[in-house]
């Protein structure tokens, strides 16, 4: 008896030891990445930002890939690669993977997406429902029924989310909603998990590159025209060896090697996305009792985040609008990706009032209406000062002085920061740097009375960041 508790503790403390080993490791591996982002920035000797739209237009079967020019100075400075993915109801973006971290907000309908953890269980099963249609000499389906299946979690998806997808997980998406699905996403190139040069790249599981559209005219070297293609890995491996491997059948393996004109996102038979739906899914109870700690810290975590709720608001106004974050406190998982989010909404004629951030560059995406940016660089040279309008994406680098003005219609935008925690400082409010000052700082930095001195300081100090429309103020 004595023995086996002596055994048992050694267990826990050995398991204890594992897994304050693996967070330390992945800690180090959160802060060795921000150095290397720091050791690895590009020059971001900006001379002028613009609103950018998708340069490459990739059409498939069941939509369309769009991306933008990732040789731009602005995305050059970041070290980011932008694209958005637009699903057709019952189609399905083919699995594939990244050497870089990517997050992808959901800017409208519904779906689902799954990611496969290398070493992860399969923990999830689909039942068996009956096929629409049958397949001809398939071992996996008896009499039009399909057999139940096994998988990694799959996850429900919808407008207003932001998605974690790590480096090198294999994932895929499925829209399988009544509207068109549109994923808009920002791939971290300088992350130190892509040790590749920083290109963006994608390793496609199935598919190849349809029909493709330059939307601009290219005026970069020949070198930075080097586009990426985007063409099934399996294609150019062995049939025999590869039939071996997966103990198939080398009629198998050439339909998945098989080029067709499907390109990268596909249709789907209608009710055939049915039998993975998440909330019909049930954990398989039989791993239950063979838990062995990796799982519960990583195969298990959670990989999306509802953005756009108002009850979670970090910074509020009625008057004014809202700003909600989602940092690595908020969504775990970012820790390993070195990213984070923010959405922000103002209301007609507000405004975002003159800010830096600290520690992150920002990509900003225009999801609704319009309004006024303007960002400044340290020599206090005007970089930005432009109208943006829906679809319009803009980088305003780290320490980059920016502000925001809503139009007529109001202004809401989803911000992917090149940070875990991002730490904003604002130049205006409660909170904000100059109210931070000694008054007889102020007067003698401006040359301006006591009097005036204290209306900077404390005018604005009912606000944090957002200030609402004045009677005065116009679009």
């Amino acid at each position: 008896m004595a023995n086996t508790t002596i055994r048992a503790l050694l267990s826990v403390l050995l398991l204890s030891l594992f897994l304050s080993s693996f967070v330390a490791a992945q800690q180090g591996t959160s802060s060795q990445s921000h150095q290397t982002r720091l050791g690895e920035a590009r020059q971001c000797r900006i001379q002028q930002l613009t609103a950018s739209q998708p340069s490459r237009r990739i059409e498939s079967e069941g939509g369309v890939t769009e991306l933008w020019d990732e040789y731009e100075d602005q995305f050059q400075c970041a070290g980011v690669a932008a694209m958005r993915n637009i699903l057709q109801p019952n189609s399905l973006s083919l699995p594939n993977f990244s050497p870089s971290p990517r997050l992808v907000y959901i800017q409208q309908g519904r779906g689902m997406v799954g990611i496969a953890y290398p070493g992860c269980p399969e923990t999830y099963h689909s039942r068996g429902q009956q096929s629409s249609r049958g397949t001809q000499g398939s071992e996996e389906q008896q009499g039009g029924r399909r057999m139940a299946d096994q998988h990694q979690k799959v996850h429900r998806i919808r407008r207003g989310d932001i998605v974690a997808v790590p480096a090198g997980a294999a994932h895929w998406c499925a829209n399988d909603g009544n509207e068109e699905l549109i994923a808009v996403s920002v791939t971290d190139l300088n992350n130190q998990a892509n040790q590749l040069e920083h290109k963006h790249r994608s390793f496609y599981l199935a598919g190849a590159q349809s029909q493709e559209k330059s939307t601009q005219r290219a005026t970069r070297t020949e070198s930075e025209q080097e586009r990426e293609t985007f063409n099934n890995v399996f294609q150019a491996l062995d049939e025999n060896m590869m039939a071996e491997a997966f103990g198939i059948s080398v009629d198998v393996v050439r339909r998945m090697q098989k080029q067709d004109n499907r390109g990268l996102i596909v249709k789907v038979q209608r009710g055939e996305l049915s039998m993975i739906r998440p909330e019909e899914e049930e954990e398989s109870y039989e791993h239950q009792g063979r838990r062995n700690g990796l799982e519960e810290t990583y195969c298990t975590m959670k990989i999306n985040q509802y953005l756009d709720n108002p009850r979670e608001a970090d910074v509020y106004s009625r008057q004014a609008g809202r700003i909600n974050t989602v940092n690595m406190h908020k969504l775990p998982i970012l820790r390993f990706l070195g990213m984070s989010a923010e959405k922000g909404d103002l209301h007609p004629r507000a405004m975002h009032t003159p800010h830096w951030k600290m520690n992150a560059h920002s990509i900003v995406y225009i999801t609704r209406g319009e309004g006024r940016f303007q960002v400044v660089d340290n020599n206090g040279k005007t970089v930005f000062d432009d109208r943006v309008r829906e679809g319009d994406m803009v980088v305003i680098p780290q320490y980059f002085t920016a502000m925001k003005r809503a139009g007529q219609n109001g202004l809401e935008w989803v911000n992917f920061q090149t940070s875990t925690l991002p730490m904003e400082s604002p130049l205006v409010g409660s909170t904000s740097a100059i109210k931070g000052m000694p008054l007889e700082v102020l007067t003698n930095s401006y040359q301006i009375s006591y009097k005036d001195a204290r209306d900077l300081k404390y005018n604005r100090e009912e606000h944090v960041k957002l200030v609402p429309p004045s009677r005065t103020s116009s679009s």
